[in-house]
């Protein structure tokens, strides 16, 4: 499907290992200041409006970053990458354990924290994975990406032990020592990959990203995945991971009852990422891709009729929803590698998931707004049906094989 790095079957699994990991530390650092913030609204008294503007300029951030982190790992392999982006989220989570003040949070938070969120990434991990195997290349870009999600219930619950038991500036302090600890870790553990992006030749002179983003831009099979992921945004962290809570307390439901079950979301996540990754080196691509975006909307509609129905709905909900919601990640990497070329598959799977972030703000944005005007979420899920079937339709236009130049890059 595309060529890889030549290592050897104990340093591809460490790849993969160091990669969960890495989105582990990632991403609960960013669940954290969900977990924090009432506290922080007693202690200093900012408002829950100030500090989820804070959240939302770390996103942008990371928008912005996820394009030059992909290109990073083109020029200097996944090892440099993942290591700078471990150093600047244990700087950035050691700035928040000792702030005292809104200009530390947003230096900390917003500043370098936003751009190691940005630098591991699940692009960058699916990137370094694939350029590992040879083999197998989408259950192990499964199982890596996975941390983004099911890692969480391994720190989370011990990010909210030190809150409770310590202090908030404990826990952001662990994430910070777990962070700076991983990167002698993946040093000496993973094998220091030759860039893909430099000259294989004398002859052949290195291109600028400017360049190697025309290419990309180019390629029709680009956009297909680029806008069919921006919809996947949309439909995923935009309107799920923002309002399937206060829908749920719209429909009646407990706080706790629809925390526990978007929990149980969360971790399958990490089943359904696996599967897909499994499925992803034995079936048509094109298709499960099309196949996963159609099940997402078929639960949409079982989303827009939770009102009036019992909690186990919402449950229900949660495992079939979580079973089709990062599963497009290793589907999504697997693809660009074969069709845009695993040369710039850094800076096109940055690209494209910089197209997700977009898509996820335009849907947390949609979704405010059309329950404002309104007063209820009929809209949004059902434009999330269409959008995710209309994603679907989209990737079907790919081959199931890329062409033979493509390929052969």
């Amino acid at each position: 499907m595309s060529d890889t790095t030549s290592l050897s079957p104990r340093q591809n699994w460490t790849v993969v290992i160091f990669g969960f990991l890495a989105l582990s530390l990632a991403f609960s650092s960013r669940a954290a200041l969900g977990l924090i913030m009432p506290v922080w609204q007693t202690e200093f008294g900012w408002t829950s409006s100030y500090i989820s503007s804070v959240g939302a300029a770390a996103l942008i951030i990371m928008a912005i970053v996820a394009p030059f982190a992909g290109r990073l790992v083109d020029r200097r392999g996944s090892q440099f990458t993942l290591n700078l982006g471990m150093g600047l989220l244990g700087i950035g989570c050691a700035i928040v354990a000792l702030m005292d003040s809104k200009l530390m949070f947003v230096i900390g938070f917003a500043g370098f924290s936003a751009v190691g969120f940005g630098i591991v990434a699940t692009h960058v991990v699916a990137t370094a994975v694939t350029r590992s195997f040879s083999h197998n290349q989408g259950l192990a870009t499964g199982i890596g990406t996975s941390g983004a999600t099911g890692g969480q219930f391994l720190i989370v619950p011990l990010i909210a032990a030190l809150l409770a038991f310590a202090s908030w500036r404990w826990s952001f302090g662990a994430l910070s020592l777990a962070s700076l600890a991983l990167i002698p870790c993946i040093r000496m553990s993973m094998r220091a990959d030759p860039p893909t992006g430099a000259a294989t030749t004398q002859d052949e002179a290195p291109t600028s990203m400017a360049q190697d983003f025309v290419v990309i831009v180019r390629q029709p099979a680009f956009h297909l995945l680029f806008w069919s992921f921006l919809i996947c945004g949309f439909t995923t962290t935009g309107v799920i991971e923002t309002h399937l809570l206060p829908f749920a307390s719209f429909c009646g439901f407990p706080p706790v009852p629809s925390a526990t079950a978007y929990g149980l979301l969360s971790l399958v996540n990490l089943v359904g990422m696996i599967v897909a990754g499994w499925l992803t080196d034995r079936v048509n691509r094109p298709m499960l891709l099309a196949t996963i975006y159609g099940l997402r909307a078929l639960t949409f509609v079982l989303l827009g009729s939770l009102p009036g129905t019992s909690i186990e709905m919402l449950f229900l909900f949660a495992v079939l929803f979580g079973a089709v919601d990062y599963s497009t990640v290793p589907v999504t990497a697997s693809l660009v590698a074969s069709h845009v070329g695993i040369k710039m598959m850094g800076l096109a799977m940055g690209l494209i998931s910089a197209g997700h972030a977009i898509g996820g703000a335009m849907g947390a944005l949609a979704g405010g707004y059309i329950f404002t005007a309104t007063a209820n979420y009929d809209l949004v899920w059902n434009g999330s049906i269409w959008l995710a079937v209309g994603a679907g339709v989209l990737v079907l236009f790919l081959k199931a094989q890329p062409d033979s130049k493509i390929a052969a890059t």
